[in-house]
């Protein structure tokens, strides 16, 4: 994770702001910075988006695939998560300063999107056993000012709002078996409902507070983060502790209570600005976000 020097001094200014609710760039504990999201915006992909907050930026890309089910998931199609960390992004992530961080994002992925409910994967496939759609989800961060978790949740929501699969059509084949036929009119194609997809809210320990969407800065202060991935009416399907300090569990208690409360909140806005963009096609501006 990108890191910044802060000084004792900076230290003390930040964690009386916070025990005080109103932090260095004016915004109290459980606010976020501006947010910007743009969908449709790499070419080659069946779905994208872009998203900035603060002066991070993710851009995410979905391709979809025709893949074969897995055993144990016979009738379903599946996700496969990659995060590229830019060695643009910050000079930490030059050479391989940004593969470990890329690991441990995937990884938290993953655990977000087991929760069966996330996404509706039995209509990703085609022929149970025989054919599934596979869709490669492509995280690229190319700016890291902190957040990044959230970021990427709220980018690959709206990547997923985006994404057009052809429809498929099936005949019998004259030697036997199932012959598919993936459609090549662009509006012939399936949507994904991404309505219980979660979003992430990272809270940030700082002092005796937590803070969300906290900054370099902050993130420097802070003793220990917890990550909660929670849906669009409130339920937490994954929680991780991140960073190496230890958090006592009242301070998780409050710090779960407060996520549900701020995960919950960012859906219906996201939702609203993802069909405004859609309706709007082409003559659509660049659109902030819980700004």
């Amino acid at each position: 994770m990108a890191t910044v020097q802060v000084s004792e001094a900076e230290k003390v200014y930040i964690l009386h702001g916070i025990r005080d609710d109103l932090r260095v760039d004016g915004r109290s504990c459980e606010d976020y910075r501006h947010m910007e999201i743009e969908t449709d915006v790499v070419s080659n992909t069946d779905g994208s988006a872009r998203v900035t907050l603060g002066h991070t930026a993710i851009l995410v890309g979905i391709k979809a695939e025709l893949g074969k089910p897995r055993p144990t998931l016979p009738d379903e199609g599946y996700l496969e998560f990659f995060v590229d960390c830019s060695a643009n992004a910050t000079p930490e992530f030059e050479g391989r300063g940004g593969e470990g961080l890329g690991v441990e994002l995937t990884n938290t992925l993953y655990k977000v999107f087991s929760e069966k409910h996330s996404l509706d994967l039995k209509s990703l496939c085609i022929i149970p056993e025989e054919h599934c759609w596979l869709l490669y989800v492509d995280v690229l961060l190319l700016q890291c000012d902190g957040n990044l978790y959230d970021a990427i949740s709220i980018a690959i929501k709206a990547a997923l709002f985006n994404t057009k699969i052809p429809k498929v059509h099936i005949s019998e084949a004259e030697e036997g078996g199932n012959e598919i036929e993936l459609s090549d009119d662009p509006y012939d194609c399936m949507r994904l409902n991404v309505e219980n997809v979660p979003c992430i809210v990272t809270l940030c320990k700082v002092g005796h507070r937590h803070v969300v969407d906290a900054t370099l800065q902050e993130k420097a202060c802070s003793v220990a983060s917890l990550i909660i991935a929670v849906t669009h009416k409130g339920k937490v399907t994954c929680v991780r502790k991140v960073g190496g300090g230890s958090l006592d569990p009242e301070s998780i208690f409050e710090m779960t209570g407060a996520g549900k409360r701020v995960g919950k909140c960012l859906h219906a806005p996201l939702m609203k600005l993802l069909q405004q963009e859609e309706t709007l096609g082409s003559k659509r501006q660049k659109v902030g976000f819980l700004g």
